[in-house]
């Protein structure tokens, strides 16, 4: 075979070759980035009778109701420190009138609401109201400072759903 075939055969292949790169390249660079599979902040789970709720049970949201910035956020952390699950943060609906801390919920007596109260401190109290977000709601106003040592579980008294925190 002779020089001029040879590279006439070489030019041919790496033609090719850069074709193929091109066009793979052309499709990487033009697909879509891989979503990141959303994750759900907590699954409701029955307990019955005769269990326990505890922190690890619980998943909390914190609204602010104050003109404290970074208050809700502060003490959603404070609630992990204690175990509990992460919910939702934000501020309060407007005209949302709250001096200490309130716990927004139809049941006074869910056993997750009993063990989130309880870290509240004794000025907090249920406020008749749709929960916000995923789990246990809580508002808190310009004096809630910080939690307190409340109890470390609530025993359940009838069947009941608890938003509980995923695990990974």
């Amino acid at each position: 075979m002779n020089t001029h075939v040879k590279a006439l055969l070489t030019l041919a292949v790496l033609a090719v070759l850069l074709i193929l790169g091109i066009t793979w390249g052309w499709s990487a660079m033009t697909s879509p980035f891989p979503q990141k599979a959303k994750s759900e902040i907590c699954v409701p789970t029955t307990m019955h009778r005769g269990d326990r709720v505890a922190a690890p049970d619980v998943t909390v949201s914190v609204y602010n109701a104050s003109d404290r910035v970074g208050l809700a956020e502060r003490t959603r952390s404070a609630f992990e420190d204690e175990g509990f699950g992460a919910g939702s943060v934000g501020n309060a609906p407007k005209g949302t009138t709250v001096f200490y801390a309130q716990v927004w919920t139809r049941d006074p007596q869910d056993p997750a609401v009993k063990l989130v109260l309880s870290r509240l401190g004794p000025q907090a109290h249920t406020f008749p109201r749709d929960p916000r977000g995923p789990g246990v709601t809580v508002m808190v106003g310009s004096q809630f400072d910080k939690l307190v040592a409340g109890k470390s579980s609530v025993k359940v008294t009838a069947s009941v759903q608890v938003c509980v925190p995923p695990t990974t």
